[in-house]
């Protein structure tokens, strides 16, 4: 397996080999209990969080899906993910600010075609391209809060597989 690199991308992906078979591995996680995480078990796929007291805004969580590729070995492949609620809001809001842009984008061009005043248009277009950035930024800041947990996820799994 490759080591995480110093920089977190969006949604890290990885992969392993193991040479466990699938039901011995999902048997692993399933009925765990070790603080501070919650980990839930759906057919082949394990989700690990954060519990509620040790979760914050930021929190990443862990999702895992193993794929049997014989009787002796399985393949297993990561995601490290935001929280899914978290992660719908923000792509609402960056398509409710494109959205506006491209609409008050047509009302400037149309204004200007038409010789009337459109520096409103421009002023609030302006703004939401100023709001992007504060959006752009804001991810950043999150992504640099979630770090040091998303190694705690990687941690906690690769202890549960070693033991």
């Amino acid at each position: 397996m490759k080591p995480l690199p110093n920089e977190i991308v969006l949604r890290p992906r990885f992969q392993m080999h193991l040479s466990k078979n699938k039901e011995t591995v999902l048997s692993k996680f399933e009925g765990l209990k070790e603080n501070p995480f919650l980990i839930k078990r759906l057919d082949e796929h394990v989700f690990i969080k954060f519990n509620q007291k040790e979760h914050h805004f930021w929190s990443p969580q862990l999702h895992l899906e193993i794929d049997e590729v014989d009787d002796i070995s399985c393949k297993l492949y990561g995601v490290f993910g935001p929280n899914p609620t978290l992660w719908t809001f923000f792509m609402f809001i960056h398509f409710v600010i494109a959205t506006l842009f491209i609409i008050i984008g047509i009302w400037a061009y149309s204004s200007a075609s038409l010789g009337k005043e459109y520096h409103i248009q421009v002023g609030v277009m302006i703004m939401l391209t100023a709001l992007w950035f504060v959006l752009y930024f804001a991810g950043r800041s999150g992504k640099k809060k979630g770090k040091p947990q998303m190694h705690q996820l990687h941690d906690f799994m690769t202890n549960v597989l070693t033991a």
